[in-house]
């Protein structure tokens, strides 16, 4: 199935105020454009580097730009097509905080 990506304006926006973001984000973009996932482990066809985090989360975190940026996504697989709903968008240090934290599995700040 075709992903649905909701809120690409996060991107869009984390681009703007980190110029250097931009080419990996690019790329990122390009490939989920190209996606075509049945259930959660073909996420890892095309990102081989997502992690499908635990709980029951339905959430995905994608390093992005050779791991220098994290972006933390939830997932829904409905009839027709995936939707990957952007919840975090960061830096790999700035991950980490959040997973000592304990809020990845929380997090909704887009």
């Amino acid at each position: 199935m075709k992903v649905h990506l909701i809120k690409k304006q996060s991107i869009e926006e984390y681009v703007r105020k980190n110029a250097r973001s931009r080419a990996s984000f690019e790329i990122w973009l390009s490939l989920i454009g190209m996606a075509d996932w049945n259930e959660p482990n073909d996420i890892k066809s095309t990102f081989n580097s997502a992690d499908i985090l635990g709980k029951d989360s339905n959430r995905v975190i994608f390093n992005v730009g050779g791991n220098n940026y994290r972006m933390l996504c939830k997932y829904f697989f409905g009839e027709k097509r995936v939707h990957l709903f952007i919840k975090w968008i960061g830096t790999h240090a700035e991950y980490t905080k959040l997973c000592n934290e304990g809020k990845q599995y929380e997090i909704d700040e887009y």
